[in-house]
């Protein structure tokens, strides 16, 4: 079940935060052809700040940390947010993009596992607070079939531990492509409904499930379950179909820029999308949500 609201949700709340975000690559120039910018370097700059003031027990980024992986010097900027997390003492772990593997597969992912060592192909997992995060890889055209069968078995007995490991309150499965988005740029991935989501459905535990690519925050609930697109990391923001097959909860809230933020209150996740204001003064609480 999840409930909806507006407002400060955090204000008084003590347990540990997790941060998630996504897309903070920069944008290509061949973007900006078809695609408006709007100091787009400055918005990813600033969410890594207010990461920092919040001080998460972790954060996560869904892929497409920065434009090109291969190139090493497309890393510097993050590198630089990175470093400062490290100096905070926040965790960072990220899951592979279509940008860290394009054009060059073996030496962007070489360049992202340099910056985040913890990475395993066949996925991983990091437990805050009795919530597990599950990260995936879904560049399945960059995978060869061994690859895939051997993610497809860790994810399925992972889900079946976590399941059963009474230490674990909820589970959050998070990838890079979405499997339900009304983008206009990117379509909704098949392979990520075909080869994650029969676990994620049939798991107890598993209660959210977050992605990107579609550079947009969208809602959906789907067999019970929520899906959250939260490609609000910097990347040039893509249009949306108004008159979508599948219904978007969250049409009314479109913020140009944002991450989330999510606590375990007991029997449930408070989640809270913090949005960048369009003047970039700040940061305020936009769309709140609690998952039993």
């Amino acid at each position: 079940m999840l409930v909806f609201s507006i407002g400060n949700a955090f204000a008084q709340q003590t347990q540990p935060v997790i941060a998630f975000a996504s897309d903070t690559q920069e944008p290509m120039w061949v973007e900006k052809l078809l695609l408006k910018s709007n100091h787009n370097q400055k918005a990813t700059e600033m969410i890594f700040k207010d990461v920092n003031t919040l001080h998460p027990a972790g954060m996560f980024i869904l892929g497409d940390v920065v434009s090109l992986g291969y190139k090493t010097k497309k890393w510097a900027r993050i590198d630089s947010y990175l470093k400062q997390c490290t100096d905070d003492c926040i965790p960072v772990y990220a899951t592979l993009g279509n940008h860290e593997v394009m054009f060059n597969a073996s030496r962007g992912t070489k360049n992202f596992q340099t910056r985040f060592p913890m990475y395993n192909p066949a996925g991983y997992t990091e437990v805050i607070d009795s919530v597990a995060v599950v990260l995936l890889n879904s560049n399945f055209a960059k995978m060869t079939t061994a690859q895939i069968l051997a993610q497809d078995n860790w994810y399925t007995t992972t889900i079946k531990k976590l399941d059963a490991d009474a230490a674990i309150k909820f589970v959050i499965v998070g990838c890079h492509h979405s499997p339900y988005t009304n983008s206009k740029v990117v379509k909704p991935s098949m392979e990520v409904r075909q080869n994650f989501l029969p676990a994620f459905i049939n798991s107890k535990k598993c209660v959210l499930f977050l992605s990107g690519h579609s550079h947009n925050f969208e809602r959906f609930n789907m067999q019970g379950k929520t899906f959250m697109v939260i490609g609000g990391g910097g990347g040039l923001h893509q249009p949306l179909y108004a008159n979508a097959v599948t219904p978007d909860l969250s049409a009314n809230y479109k913020p140009m820029f944002h991450y989330l933020e999510v606590r375990r209150n007991k029997d449930s996740l408070q989640l809270v999308s913090r949005q960048l204001n369009p003047d970039f003064k700040g940061f305020t609480d936009g769309a709140v949500f609690t998952v039993k």
